[in-house]
């Protein structure tokens, strides 16, 4: 993730995402820089218009933010429903063990 923070920071810099750059950027962040890491993503990022991707990428959280709570309220109700089911099972398991110690 820092990999991705430093070209990042980079990219809003005006700066070249390049090898070294992501480096010296982890590397000042108190990390050990993994060269292979930072070869995949320079490699990863080659082509790709960063500004692009994250004008897009800002408008999606909206959009799925929007629809998370009318999605999450069903699936809370049947998991505290489930819940207290579980719970009702292991009383009356509980119950039944009493009836045989007597």
């Amino acid at each position: 993730m820092e990999y991705v923070y430093a070209a990042l920071l980079l990219h809003s810099a005006g700066k070249d995402v390049n090898e070294d750059g992501i480096k010296k950027v982890v590397e000042a962040s108190g990390v050990a820089a993994d060269e292979i890491r930072i070869k995949a993503l320079v490699a990863a990022l080659e082509g790709v218009d960063i500004a692009t991707v994250l004008s897009q990428a800002a408008a999606v959280p909206v959009a799925a933010a929007a629809a998370a709570p009318v999605a999450a309220a069903p699936a809370a109700a049947a998991e505290a429903e489930s819940e207290e089911d579980k719970e009702a099972a292991e009383e009356s398991g509980v119950e039944g063990l009493g009836a045989l110690f007597g």
